[in-house]
């Protein structure tokens, strides 16, 4: 399905298969969720890299329940965004902003006009949204765990391993390869080459990854989103520690910011690594709060701030 056309009517708690066509011509699979009831607003779901988007169909099924419209899908490269052949395709980690992401914002607002359009991103997928051009339409956005890799920043009790992991053995079984064989180690899902390398060969500051006449693009485009932005970790994060997260924050210049940082009494019904939050176990108590950020931009753990930002102004970041 070419994105702005319709979708067929639902039985409650389902979705309809959609297809989002990217300015490079480049398809995406996705689902679109209809609202249960008339619905309040929209919302996209960005994954982690290299999670698939299935991962997140609980999480939109519950949005669902609650008034909102949501589209999950596969950035290029993965699941059911996957090409014959990842070898050679070029895909890379900042078209999974400027054009998947991007696309699925267009495919939304040409669906829903009037709607406010909020993201809910998980790690990469929190931070990506200002590689868009489209995002400065954006309401609000829920990073859950968002961070770009940075290995310094890595949890110091668990920075060697990590390290060996992500900046030594992923790039040279991509280089052997073609492509990260991730699916076959039982760590991720497989990735483009482009996409791996710039995971393992990440500069401090991101725009640094990029040829210099471009940087300046990638710079006005993170500016340009005026969204609010909550952005939570947990205690146990060893990838979005809040030396991680702040370090992507400091982007969004033009957004006011707030980090939170949950710990055990906030999430007592399950785990709080950095992919346990979309866990089904954690309904009641993350799941359930979320609700009121995208609902009326309300901080539902005020008491674990850790650090905050006005738009254009000085902050914790």
């Amino acid at each position: 399905m070419l994105a702005g056309t319709q979708v067929t009517q639902t039985q409650p708690g389902t979705s309809q298969a959609v297809e989002i066509v990217c300015a490079d011509g480049v398809r995406l699979g996705g689902d679109f969720w209809p609202a249960q009831g008339n619905p309040k607003g929209s919302v996209i779901v960005n994954p982690a890299t290299g999670v698939l988007a299935r991962y997140y169909h609980r999480y939109a099924r519950y949005l669902t329940e609650h008034g909102y419209d949501v589209l999950t899908y596969d950035y290029r490269g993965i699941g059911a965004s996957r090409p014959a052949s990842l070898r050679g395709c070029g895909y890379r980690w900042r078209d999974w902003g400027m054009l998947d992401f991007n696309a699925a914002v267009k495919w939304m607002k040409a669906r829903s006009p009037d709607a406010k359009l909020q993201v809910v991103g998980h790690s990469i997928g929190g931070f990506l949204p200002g590689f868009a051009a489209e995002a400065a339409t954006l309401h609000r956005i829920l990073a859950v765990g968002a961070q770009y890799a940075y290995w310094p920043d890595y949890a110091p009790d668990k920075r060697l391993g990590m390290f060996f992991r992500w900046h030594i053995l992923m790039p040279a079984l991509t280089a052997i390869c073609g492509y990260f064989p991730g699916r076959r180690l039982g760590w991720l899902e497989d990735l483009p080459a482009g996409v791996a390398n710039e995971w393992s060969f990440r500069k401090a500051r991101m725009e640094m990854n990029y040829p210099a006449n471009e940087r300046s693009e990638v710079l006005a485009h993170f500016a340009a989103v005026e969204a609010d932005i909550l952005s939570i970790t947990t205690d146990v994060d060893e990838y979005a520690t809040v030396p991680a997260v702040s370090r992507g924050l400091r982007y969004y210049t033009s957004s006011n910011r707030t980090l939170v940082r949950l710990g055990s009494d906030d999430l007592p019904d399950g785990p709080r690594g950095h992919f346990a939050l979309f866990h089904a176990n954690h309904t009641q108590d993350f799941w359930a709060r979320t609700l009121q950020w995208l609902d009326d931009g309300t901080n539902p753990w005020p008491e674990r701030v850790v650090s905050q930002a006005p738009a254009h102004g000085r902050g914790g970041f």
